[in-house]
């Protein structure tokens, strides 16, 4: 049982953070495509179903050995996602309403079969519901020089087997995931995979739940998966990160039960939500900070871009003879916290200068910038005019808004269509191209 050079306590604790990564690995591997689907909870309906496979299984064979209430289990697992399908396609009963339906009435017809036929028998389905992942390795097999525990044989098979079936039908699982419409059209079956890839679910479900517990299993095909869905848009980067979040959930869950003495499994479900929690602040696009970083690095942005496009109808203003009043100020100009932070950016950039009277300049930089802005908002006040027939009091404000958006390319487009005019519809200069 020991690894070498290590201690009897060292090693079983070595054992059963190895068997956990496997199980989390494995889980967090196929976990990836029922959270795509928006089937999360499928896992958790399995735990509940199988407990009339287990029974079934031991009175058709008279044994309590695992393989016959593994494939018991399986059976069932199978037939709870095939329930669950009909209904919803030919019951019209909505999936999740279909799925609690489901598993209910099987984990029912599972305490009733308990209760009446097998209530003088040991099944110890609380092993299979909860698991026992401390003890795992006390329980060995021969391997070589080694005694290694008999449950990460079962999950080693079902790691790989979920790894094969995802490498052999990725690109169908990728379509059917993504759009199983386009995937009909294609020719393929969408059902067809759809029960493929439940079949692989119910087999590394059941076999992770008599080793980790059913807590544990339902915890990492969600977690992990919902983890690195925030931390990448690609499918492949997903499930990398799905089985490394898994992975270090068993590591950091097995050492934060050692130290606060409780439940592993419970420790390293815990430790894939904590990680969750992370990705929820910290994922780099989807983060909750990284998208309030970019909201006010954006919203600083249009702040500083109309006060630099303000001051440059400002010259344009006193150079005439004869000068108009300014349109109004946009909004995030009148703000004062944000125009004084977009103020500070447009000075660290070089765009704007302070002048002796405390007033501000535009610099040749931010005259270029203020330029190009001024000269999209016309340009786009230009086509409304033209397309849309629009009244001049209803051009401004919509030119306002997209004129962030417009970049060298998009003016060129607009200034070819509209025949390189000179004039907005308001008369006044569009300015040349920078």
């Amino acid at each position: 049982m020991n690894w070498p050079d290590l201690s009897p306590e060292a090693s079983m604790a070595a054992w059963t953070i190895l068997v956990g990564a496997v199980s989390n690995a494995a889980c967090a591997l196929i976990g990836c495509y029922l959270v795509l689907r928006r089937l999360s909870l499928l896992g958790d309906a399995i735990s509940h179903a199988i407990l009339p496979g287990i029974v079934l299984a031991f009175l058709l064979t008279g044994q309590i050995s695992s393989l016959p209430m593994l494939l018991g289990a399986m059976a069932v697992g199978m037939l709870t996602t095939f329930l669950t399908h009909l209904l919803h396609d030919f019951g019209q009963v909505p999936e999740d309403a279909s799925m609690g339906a489901v598993f209910t009435s099987l984990f029912a017809l599972g305490v009733i079969l308990v209760t009446n036929f097998v209530s003088s028998v040991h099944l110890d389905a609380d092993c299979v519901l909860y698991g026992d992942i401390v003890n795992a390795s006390l329980d060995t097999v021969p391997l070589g020089a080694w005694e290694v525990p008999r449950v990460l044989g079962i999950l080693t098979i079902s790691l790989a087997g979920a790894a094969a079936f995802v490498t052999l039908f990725w690109k169908e699982l990728k379509i059917v995931s993504f759009d199983p419409q386009l995937a009909t059209s294609m020719g393929l079956t969408a059902g067809l995979v759809h029960y493929l890839l439940m079949g692989v679910v119910a087999g590394v479900t059941v076999a992770s739940f008599e080793a980790v517990g059913s807590i544990l299993v339902v915890a990492m095909l969600i977690v992990p998966a919902a983890t690195a869905h925030l931390l990448t848009d690609r499918l492949v980067w997903m499930i990398g990160w799905a089985v490394l979040v898994g992975v270090v959930s068993s590591v950091l869950g097995y050492l934060s039960a050692a130290w606060f003495n409780t439940s592993v499994a419970g420790m390293m479900a815990v430790a894939a939500g904590a990680q969750f929690g992370l990705a929820v602040f910290l994922a780099p696009r989807h983060g909750l900070v990284s998208k309030m970083a970019h909201q006010l690095a954006l919203t600083l942005r249009i702040a500083g871009e109309d006060l630099v496009a303000r001051l440059y109808r400002l010259e344009e203003r006193q150079a005439q003879p004869y000068p108009e009043p300014l349109p109004p100020a946009p909004d995030s100009v009148a703000a004062p916290l944000v125009r004084w932070l977009a103020m500070l950016r447009l000075r660290w950039r070089g765009e704007v200068q302070a002048r002796f009277n405390g007033e501000h300049q535009l610099t040749d930089q931010g005259r270029r910038t203020a330029q190009s802005l001024v000269r999209s908002h016309r340009l786009w006040e230009s086509f409304l005019g033209e397309h849309f027939q629009l009244p001049l009091d209803h051009l401004h404000e919509p030119a306002e808004r997209v004129e962030h958006f417009i970049g060298p390319d998009l003016q060129e487009r607009l200034a070819t269509q509209l025949d390189r005019p000179g004039v907005d519809p308001h008369g006044k200069q569009i300015p040349p191209e920078g």
